[in-house]
């Protein structure tokens, strides 16, 4: 059995691009629109798309779509702003949801 070598990280599901390190998980106990989702403290090799309020399961808050910057395939959202003050923790913070990212280097 080969060694790993690197940092375990998550790439997109379709393009195999890197967006997030694993030392970068906060929770893996978040809901996304299509199912389970990890909320990272960073994200990278991403395209952060424009503000848009949007009511999520714990209130109002201003996200932007995140996506894949290789194939454009969207991964998950940027918090940019909670309105709730026991959300604040979320702002600058990225959920990336299970469906559209795959493990590497596990």
């Amino acid at each position: 059995m080969a060694e790993v070598v690197g940092p375990r990280l998550y790439s997109c599901c379709h393009c195999r691009n890197h967006v997030a390190l694993h030392d970068d998980v906060i929770s893996k106990a978040f809901q996304g629109r299509h199912g389970r989702a990890f909320l990272f403290s960073h994200a990278l090799n991403i395209m952060v798309g424009p503000k848009e309020d949007r009511q999520l399961m714990t209130g109002l808050h201003t996200v932007a779509d995140v996506d894949c910057s290789d194939c454009r395939g969207v991964l998950g959202w940027k918090y940019e702003r909670a309105n709730e003050e026991t959300q604040k923790y979320k702002e600058g913070k990225f959920i990336l949801e299970n469906l559209n990212i795959v493990k590497e280097n596990w």
